[in-house]
């Protein structure tokens, strides 16, 4: 089993920063493909970002090119989000997730049925 811990979530002013961290333990999830995603109230959880077990490869939404950055450091067991220029509409719980299924270096998974493990959330808010 792994258990997904993201904390790093908070309050911020519109066009500021934060940093989400996602901490796995229970074992090693460099060979798994990790992803991001998010939940607003009254709202489907959507896809954010994704990023392959190699690093090699990562993916974004549309909507979030440019401003977010998915990393890995796979001797910490750790992923990351760096969430800029923050819009109010940005608010959500973030979730991140790990595919244990992942067959090749470069693959992102980017639907919630391709993830096996998830964290609890943090919840991030953007302020006007």
């Amino acid at each position: 089993q792994v258990q997904l811990v993201e904390s790093g979530g908070g309050l911020v002013q519109a066009g500021g920063s934060l940093r989400l961290s996602c901490a796995a333990s229970g074992r090693t999830v460099s060979m798994y493909a990790m992803g991001w995603f998010r939940q607003a109230p009254g709202k489907e959880r959507e896809f954010v970002a994704a990023i392959s077990w190699s690093g090699l490869s990562t993916y974004y939404a549309d909507s979030l090119k440019g401003r977010f950055t998915i990393t890995r450091d796979n001797a910490k067991n750790t992923v990351y989000l760096q969430m800029n220029s923050l819009h109010p509409e940005d608010t959500a719980v973030y979730y991140c997730a790990a595919d244990a299924n992942s067959n090749s270096a470069r693959y992102t998974p980017r639907t919630k049925d391709e993830y096996d493990y998830w964290g609890q959330g943090t919840q991030v808010t953007v302020s006007s």
